[in-house]
């Protein structure tokens, strides 16, 4: 609730304050007690106007008392404060040290009222005082904020409305009143979601009156005014009866009017609270002429008064206390702080004119309600903008989508390692290390099933579940990242730990790959996690920490805000645990794609799906890499951040599934590599020997290489029997010419060469006829090499094409 006045955070709310001072004054018959009173005849608000005069009224009367202060006189002496704190300080000193001592009575202004009630302390002095914030706080009502003003309320009002007061409290006078009101207007600080309290004893148009201090219109003042409520004490008792002072409340304002001599009561200042000022003279009589008993019976009296002397004013205070009486203004009864406690009017400005809607007893502390309150908006307006707090999660759409993937994906996963259990006696399963690729497709399935926790918040379960699910996302996709990439990872490392170096010592370790040394490792990596982990959750465990987002305005025209939460799986040293998880999983991932990439040209069979290893690492490891640090980045915005992780991980987890595994079955169907195995098992009844199969199969290798080289050769050959045809058939052309030069020399015929001196020698390719045949050596048939590579390869570079020549 905030304040906004014109004083001081202190303010009076009863009227009249009683300083009580004492001096003894001879006179004929009795002794006169001098009242000093403050009454404001000008300035902010003239009370004294009316205030003063039925004060002196009631002195008149309590004097023509022969029952009450039969002993004592009572006189006033009265200045005018003009409302002002700094001259009513000044004339209050006056008071105190000019004689004769008086018993001072001080209606009026808060501003007034306030500094004199405090300085009265410093005198043992009586006070009736009413603190507003120490009311409101008893009541469990909050002052949200404090503005004060002098002169111009511009500032005050601007800082109201930034602050979102909605109940707003204005203790000031009139004039101010319609300053403020004029800056209310300019602010819109007024309508539905506001409402105003106000001093209840303004004029009832005073929001109409032209006031050359503001530059609003009167059309616009009433709209601003429109709503507000007031409160006053009920000054004038409704009910004709007659009071300690032997009069009604009608024949009182009738004996006032009297002694205003016909003023306009609307144009006299306190007017409405002339009834509080007359009562109260009556209850500061009653209050003394109760003490004269109780102080005779201590050996005391009124006139042994002085500033330190505590037992007459305990004596005064009680009194005041338990008086009790009928006045003009209604019953007059003070609680034990000395406070009026009297019935409290309340009305609310409607339509322009005021409506009264309730009293409140304060004696019997009794709420008489009419119900005939009006508010702009559906209801009254609440103390301040309603924040409905509202729980973001996951798109259930979003959740389903990705569920379903992976769901499938461990579906995969349960068909792979079922495949390569069945197929664990085939040659070309037991030498990809079927163990390790079990524990990858087991360590696959883990991370997908990691995927459902991910997605599960508030909206699946309880608040105090929450930290279970929580350590489930943990576990999984811990656990199953070690299984999954550390079993890949172990193969890569073992390939370049034995297959990358040329020393004679490592090809002999070629032949000697214990699996223990493969399991061992992959254990170690899971021991590392798990110890890492259990750690983790002994020292700082999960929890649940809620992220607040600024607050949103709904779409509907609602004084609501809605504050947005997320909740988030979190530790008190969150970033620290992280940075050692990530900074180890990442050196792992960059440490197996710079092992991948080192082994990428290696050919070996002891582990023959090595490259398959090598192209998922380089997947998850990217994946991986960029994943982590999104998802740090996006962790307010819930979907993106679910999005991207658990995408993330069935990425990884298909395409390591599918590179590894895939290939080995499109392996084995396409080639019936299992069938012929399983049957040659049936047959034998047992399985081949592995180091038989392996020089088998490097036999049929290098065989498929000899018939390559042999292809080549033939080919080589048949180029060579078509030069040589060439060449004999270009001799044939040449011959005869040569011939008929020779014959002019030559011997007689019988002389002459054979011409079967001219043809090879057995053995040797005859280009003259039509068979090109060639020595057995040279046959296209591949039973006529052995399966010796070297024996072929030299009988192959041994052999020789001879020339034909004469």
């Amino acid at each position: 609730m905030p304040v906004i006045c014109r004083s001081p955070r202190r303010v009076i709310r009863a009227s009249l304050i009683f300083l009580l001072l004492l001096w003894l004054r001879p006179s004929a018959g009795k002794k006169k007690l001098y009242i000093g009173a403050l009454f404001p005849m000008s300035g902010g608000w003239p009370g004294g106007q009316a205030c003063m005069p039925s004060a002196q009224m009631a002195l008149d009367l309590v004097n023509n008392r022969s029952d009450i202060l039969p002993d004592y006189e009572l006189e006033l002496i009265h200045y005018d404060s003009m409302c002002d704190p700094g001259e009513a300080t000044k004339l209050l000193y006056d008071l105190l040290y000019t004689e004769p001592i008086k018993i001072v009575l001080m209606p009026g202004c808060s501003g007034v009222s306030t500094l004199v009630a405090e300085a009265a302390r410093m005198w043992n002095l009586i006070v009736t005082l009413d603190d507003l914030e120490q009311r409101v706080k008893e009541a469990g009502i909050e002052i949200s904020v404090r503005q004060s003003f002098l002169t111009d309320p511009a500032v005050a009002v601007k800082n109201l409305k930034r602050q979102d007061a909605r109940i707003i409290v204005g203790l000031f006078y009139e004039t101010e009143a319609r300053k403020v009101f004029c800056e209310v207007f300019k602010e819109k600080l007024y309508g539905k979601k506001y409402v105003w309290f106000l001093i209840g004893w303004y004029a009832d148009n005073w929001f109409k009156i032209k006031d050359p201090a503001i530059n609003c219109t009167v059309e616009n003042m009433t709209e601003a005014v429109e709503g507000h409520v007031t409160t006053e004490i009920v000054m004038l008792n409704p009910e004709t009866v007659r009071g300690v002072s032997n009069m009604t409340s009608q024949e009182f304002l009738a004996a006032l009017m009297s002694r205003l001599g016909g003023k306009n009561p609307e144009e006299t200042g306190g007017f409405q609270e002339a009834p509080l000022a007359y009562d109260a003279v009556w209850a500061l009589a009653l209050a003394l002429n109760k003490t004269v008993a109780p102080l005779k019976a201590k050996g005391r009296r009124l006139e042994d008064f002085n500033y330190n002397n505590h037992d007459i004013t305990s004596e005064i205070y009680r009194a005041l206390n338990t008086s009790s009486f009928e006045g003009v203004s209604g019953q007059v009864v003070f609680d034990a702080q000395g406070s009026r406690m009297a019935m409290t009017l309340i009305e609310q400005l409607q339509g322009g004119s005021y409506k009264k809607i309730g009293y409140y007893d304060s004696s019997q502390k009794n709420l008489s309600w009419f119900g005939n309150d009006v508010w702009i908006g559906a209801g009254p307006p609440a103390d301040r903008t309603v924040v409905n707090e509202q729980y973001r999660f996951l798109s259930q759409k979003l959740f389903a989508a990705v569920s379903v993937f992976a769901g499938l994906g461990i579906l995969l996963g349960i068909v792979c390692l079922t495949f390569n259990i069945y197929n664990g006696n085939v040659r070309y399963i037991q030498n990809s290390q079927p163990y390790l690729n079990n524990m990858t497709a087991v360590g696959c399935m883990m991370a997908l099933a990691a995927v459902f926790p991910l997605g599960i918040d508030g909206h699946h379960v309880h608040r105090s579940q929450f930290p279970v699910v929580c350590q489930f996302r943990l576990w999984l996709l811990g656990l199953g990242f070690s299984l999954a990439y550390g079993s890949m990872f172990t193969k890569i490392w073992w390939v370049h730990t034995l297959f990358t170096k040329k020393d004679e010592k490592k090809e002999k370790k070629k032949q000697h790959l214990e699996p223990w040394k493969l399991y061992a490792t992959v254990g170690v990596l899971l021991a590392i996690d798990f110890l890492s982990l259990m750690i983790w959750q002994i020292v700082d465990p999960l929890h649940i920490t809620v992220e607040k987002f600024t607050k949103e305005a709904p779409k509907e025209d609602l004084d609501v805000l809605i504050q947005p939460l997320l909740e988030h799986c979190s530790s008190k040293k969150m970033n620290t645990w992280l940075g050692v998880v990530y900074g180890y999983k990442g050196l792992l991932l960059l440490l197996g794609i710079f092992l991948a990439y080192e082994t990428k040209s290696v050919s070996t069979e002891k582990i023959n799906d090595h490259r398959a290893v090598g192209m998922a690492i380089y997947n998850v490891a990217v994946l991986c890499l960029i994943t982590a640090p999104v998802t740090m980045i996006l962790s307010s915005q819930q979907d993106a951040s679910f999005a991207f992780a658990s995408l993330a991980i069935v990425f990884s987890a298909y395409i390591t599934l599918v590179v590894l595994f895939v290939p080995k079955m499109r392996r084995l169907i396409t080639r019936g590599e299992w069938q012929s195995e399983q049957q040659d098992t049936l047959k034998t009844g047992s399985s081949t020997n592995n180091n038989d199969e392996e020089k088998s199969r490097q036999l049929e290798r290098e065989n498929r290489e000899l018939q390559k080289i042999i292809q080549e050769k033939e080919e080589r050959v048949s180029a060579l029997r078509n030069q040589l045809a060439e060449r004999q058939a270009l001799r044939n052309r040449r011959r005869p010419s040569a011939g008929q030069n020779q014959n002019h020399n030559a011997p007689p015929p019988s002389s002459q060469q054979d011409p079967k001196s001219l043809l090879p020698p057995p053995g040797y390719p005859n280009p003259t006829t039509d068979n090109h045949s060639l020595p057995p050596s040279f046959s296209n048939s591949s039973n006529l090499y052995p399966a010796d590579s070297k024996m072929s390869r030299n009988h192959c570079h041994n052999s020789q094409i001879p020339l034909l020549y004469k």
